[in-house]
């Protein structure tokens, strides 16, 4: 089917993708754009799986200070060569990426950076609350520790900017985009005045 240049560019908004991509997708889907940006998504994400093992050392460290100066953060966000570090959309997203974290205080960056004694302690919690609840606890204990890991790892958050999609996500699409690996190493938050020892009373 033909597919009209308002529907390719709409689509390369949403995902960031390339003419010939968002193309090939919308003929598949026969111009639905939704099921296009899925496509371009779960190809996406097979692309990201295939860069997970290569090394990416170049990128940015990138630093957010709230208005006001009260909050900050600083996040290394890592890609494979000079050339995407330097490329504006990789800077823009080290910097959104760093927004993010100042705005939600996530603890760890991905699901598997959380302790397993943590998280095991957690669902313990929330079996004890299914039980006072009178809830399945298998389903309970999950959905309450997907919640958790949404508040807690960076990767798992819903996107400030759309809340429709994930930190990870985004990534992802910048993945295909570059064809390079694109990791999220390290962050810390800075909040003003946190930490200070209070004086004995």
């Amino acid at each position: 089917m033909a597919v009209s240049a308002d529907s390719i560019k709409k689509l390369r908004e949403e995902t960031g993708a390339g003419i010939m991509d968002c193309r090939k997708a919308l003929e598949e889907s026969t111009g639905d754009l939704e099921r296009a940006a899925l496509l371009l998504r779960e190809r996406g994400a097979a692309k990201a799986l295939s860069k997970e093992n290569r090394r990416a050392q170049e990128g940015s460290i990138m630093a957010y200070v709230h208005h006001g100066g009260k909050l900050g953060s600083l996040v290394e966000v890592n890609c494979e060569t000079d050339f995407v570090a330097r490329n504006e959309e990789f800077i823009t997203l080290a910097k959104e990426l760093s927004m993010q974290v100042a705005a939600t205080s996530p603890r760890w960056v991905a699901k598997e950076d959380v302790p397993g004694a943590f998280l095991e302690a957690q669902k313990e919690e929330f079996r004890k609350q299914a039980a006072e609840l009178g809830k399945p606890a298998d389903a309970f204990v999950q959905e309450k520790t997907d919640q958790l890991l949404s508040q807690l790892c960076l990767l798992e958050q819903p996107y400030i900017r759309d809340a429709a999609i994930i930190v990870s996500s985004l990534i992802t699409e910048k993945v295909a985009k570059f064809g390079e690996r694109i990791r999220v190493k390290r962050f810390v938050v800075f909040k003003l005045g946190e930490g200070d020892e209070q004086p004995p009373v």
